[in-house]
């Protein structure tokens, strides 16, 4: 019997699962739930297929949760617990708010050092047209407190109506540590107020670290070292620390999930057992894509995946269709069109990196792209999807 053309490419469906408590077997409740929606909604498993689970269901099924009084008596242990210098924060009620309460917690003076005029990840405190108009060097003025109020006011978050520097001093008066914010971009120039350092940047972590070292910081500690094993019996995160980490409670965060590639293979195996397809599975945070009007560049977590099967390794590997339509086979169309490109498709490198005819296609990791569309069909809300089945994404023209 001849086999029907697929007229579908990828699909991306967010699956509906029971709320995770601490100690579900959330592998069973994760295969469980993927092959029931298939059998009520009527699609079959395919090879290649990818599940993709979100962190904050596994880090929940793990009871990987801390207090701020578990964040403040580490911070207390590693910086001394008198004056530090905390800089570099994204502003962000859910992500760094209830970690600065611990941070407080455990110091008896806070110098907060913001980068301007935005953070790490995009949030603005001020436009850069006002920095242009007042005629201030971002790239080396140490702004105070004072000069910062009379240049730029009051400024609220475009889509928060938070005005951070307010909201964190005032949290930390309220944590009863006293206070001090400057706004600069080199690291550097925290040293001027305080020797003990806990640098909060995400990505830049390392680079920072380096520079105050050499700049002779007495203590540089970063966000990934603050939880990175137990406090009192709290959850931890041995490679992340206190980065992905989200609010929980107003007194409790919870970390991002520790090692859990065991789930993902366990998973896998599970489905395979179940249906034959050797099915790929992921675990992942925030998407990694910027947003336009906001300007903020999604991903506050360490990585976009933490665990993910061996099949989602690498970037793709892709052929851009219309560079060949519009090249190669300019000529040609219809029947003849899609043979020619179908053929070349099947002919295709293991490895495009160079060939013109696969410039425009994303040069990125697997398991980011496939995150990023993980992370806009679940949502952050309440659609009740924490799994997520991409179809197709392996398919091309010719399948």
């Amino acid at each position: 019997m001849e086999q029907k053309e697929r007229r579908v490419g990828t699909i991306s469906r967010g699956i509906r699962c029971p709320i995770i408590r601490e100690g579900d077997d959330l592998a069973s409740i994760v295969t469980t739930s993927v092959l029931e929606a298939a059998e009520f909604e009527g699609f079959e498993m395919r090879d290649r297929d990818v599940i993709s689970i979100t962190e904050s269901i596994v880090a929940r099924a793990q009871g990987n949760y801390a207090s701020v009084e578990d964040i403040a008596a580490d911070v207390k242990a590693k910086l001394g617990g008198e004056t530090v210098g905390v800089i570099f924060p994204i502003l962000s009620r859910n992500r760094f708010a209830i970690c600065l309460k611990g941070i407080a917690m455990g110091a008896k003076k806070i110098v907060l050092m913001l980068s301007y005029p935005s953070d790490e990840v995009g949030n603005e405190l001020i436009s850069i047209d006002k920095i242009d108009e007042a005629g201030v060097n971002p790239y080396s003025d140490v702004l105070s407190l004072e000069r910062y109020r009379e240049l730029f006011g009051e400024n609220k978050h475009e889509f928060t109506g938070v005005d951070y520097v307010q909201y964190y001093g005032d949290l930390i008066r309220e944590c009863g540590a006293e206070v001090e914010i400057v706004f600069a971009n080199r690291p550097q120039a925290i040293l001027d107020y305080a020797d003990c350092v806990l640098n909060c940047d995400i990505h830049t972590r390392a680079r920072t670290k380096r520079i105050l070292k050499a700049a002779g910081a007495k203590v540089v500690v970063s966000l990934d070292e603050i939880l990175n094993a137990p406090v009192n019996g709290s959850g931890f995160n041995e490679k992340y620390g206190l980065l992905g980490s989200n609010k929980s409670t107003e007194d409790k965060v919870k970390l991002f999930p520790n090692e859990c590639k065991d789930l993902v293979l366990n998973i896998q195996k599970k489905i395979l057992d179940a249906t034959g397809k050797h099915v790929e599975v992921m675990v992942y945070g925030d998407g990694a894509f910027k947003d336009p009007q906001g300007k903020i560049w999604e991903l506050a977590d360490p990585v976009v995946s933490p665990a993910y099967t061996d099949g989602l390794v690498g970037t793709p590997n892709e052929l851009k269709l219309k560079y060949l339509a519009d090249n190669d086979f300019k000529d040609l169309s219809g029947e003849e069109l899609k043979k020619a490109i179908s053929e070349s498709i099947k002919a295709k490198e293991d490895n495009l990196v160079g060939n013109m005819a696969s410039q425009g296609t994303t040069p990125r990791q697997l398991t980011d792209l496939i995150g990023s569309l993980c992370d806009l069909t679940s949502g952050s809300g309440d659609k009740g999807t924490p799994v997520v089945l991409v179809q197709g994404y392996f398919d091309n023209y010719t399948n």
